[in-house]
């Protein structure tokens, strides 16, 4: 049954009297416009809000149902006409990537493994974290090297394409948190695209991967380009939210059974327009009239504010209502299906999304965080270097405030990898 979330708490406000105004911001919009033209801005901004009319119209009919749902086999040999149309929608359910009753095992052993080292362990929030700062736990290892996960995760890494041959589609295991979600807590929103923020406008490299959008045709923008895309760099500026790594897909494995409102996940199940959009919003100031808002032919350009509206240099890209007004956000985010233990979810790295707010289920959500990361000089790198740190007992380097886990009880260490050659290969070891 589709699902839309019908009352949401108050949105987080970003108004540019609350923004981040860093001095020199506005250089970045003034650059591509010297690069692409005003006139390529202006059409991709008309462009993109009347494709936003058609595509926010179809996400609020069907809801939840407009996300698909595939098998291991399904995703392991689809069609190219099927990976397309994956491809569109950006984000995907895969059930049964891992037999249930080891990923309920999973779940048990990650439980012990928290509690008998609780007082060590941190996490967000800081006040009842829920996704916790721990990386090599046993459950870890074991999902993020199974054959299956490798071998999904490898195929979406080839739903990307980059004719430089420099790069391939083998995972690299990237070593991320877990969450562990008891009912009844609730979360402040986040409503937020990843992969850095401001570096989308600011790196030059980043930059041009959204060419099309800037010249004046959105609709030739290709999200799947890791050649362009392998060369970003979304920690261009400093900050805790920012990976160092592509993953083409975030995504993660579920330990337990979680529907929608059970503090799952939702997403905006679309990558094109959206983040065109996205991109766009800068360059152009809202009409002085309210009953105006929606018609795009009434926002002038504005080059000279050093505003980014929900742009945080060192967070995520934000979003709200009043910020991104023709996304119409609270009909358009929508709850995932329901999951069990051993699916995974998957969405491209450019997709706007949050875990819900609300927790009304009656078990812990629990999940792995398991991203694609596809083989490229800069993925390597960091793993490299994640797997010495691993071996000298410290944490990844994406998550410095990590503690030594080779101090836990329950740490394995390098025996916890499984899936052979090809379970070291992807962390790093071989």
């Amino acid at each position: 049954m589709p699902y839309i979330t019908k009352a949401w708490p108050p949105w987080p406000q970003f108004v540019e009297s609350k923004g981040e105004l860093r001095a020199g911001n506005a250089r970045y919009k003034q650059e591509i416009i010297d690069k692409y033209g005003a006139d390529g801005i202006r059409q991709s901004w008309l462009k993109t809000c009347k494709a936003l009319n058609a595509l926010t119209a179809e996400i609020a009919a069907k809801g939840s149902a407009i996300i698909p749902v595939l098998t291991l086999d399904e995703i392991l040999n689809t069609s190219e006409e099927s990976k397309e149309e994956l491809k569109d929608v950006g984000c995907f359910v895969v059930r049964d990537v891992v037999p249930r009753p080891e990923a309920t095992a999973w779940f048990q052993s990650l439980k012990q493994y928290v509690a008998d080292n609780k007082d060590e362990i941190t996490g967000w929030p800081l006040e009842t974290p829920i996704i916790l700062d721990i990386f090599h736990s046993p459950s870890q290892q074991a999902a993020r090297s199974h054959a299956n996960v490798l071998k999904m995760t490898r195929e979406l890494n080839s739903f990307w394409h980059d004719e430089s041959g420099v790069t391939s589609p083998e995972q690299l295991s990237y070593a991320d948190g877990v969450r562990i979600r008891t009912p009844g807590i609730a979360l402040a929103d986040s409503y937020n695209i990843d992969a850095g923020s401001l570096a989308r406008w600011a790196d030059p490299s980043y930059r041009s991967v959204y060419s099309s959008i800037w010249s004046g045709e959105p609709e030739k923008h290709d999200p799947y380009n890791l050649g362009l895309r392998k060369e970003a760099n979304p920690k261009l500026f400093p900050g805790p939210a920012h990976s160092s790594i592509l993953r083409t897909f975030q995504g993660w494995l579920a330990l337990t059974e979680a529907g929608p409102g059970d503090g799952s996940l939702m997403v905006y199940p679309n990558v094109k327009v959206v983040i065109a959009y996205v991109l766009l919003r800068p360059f152009f100031a809202p009409p002085e009239k309210e009953a105006d808002l929606l018609d795009a032919e009434k926002w002038s350009l504005d080059l000279e504010s050093n505003w980014y509206p929900g742009t945080f240099s060192d967070d995520s890209q934000l979003l709200s209502p009043e910020s991104h007004p023709h996304l119409r956000l609270e009909e358009c985010l929508v709850s995932i299906p329901k999951m069990y233990p051993g699916d995974t979810m998957f969405w491209h790295t450019d997709m706007c999304h949050a875990v819900e707010i609300d927790h009304n289920g009656a078990i812990d959500a629990s999940v792995i965080y398991i991203g694609a990361a596809p083989t490229t000089h800069m993925n390597l790198l960091y793993i490299k270097d994640q797997w010495a740190r691993f071996k000298n007992g410290m944490p990844p380097a994406d998550f410095e405030h990590g503690k030594d886990e080779s101090t836990f009880k329950g740490y394995v260490g390098e025996e916890g990898i499984f899936g052979g050659e090809a379970g070291k290969k992807a962390a790093g070891a071989i």
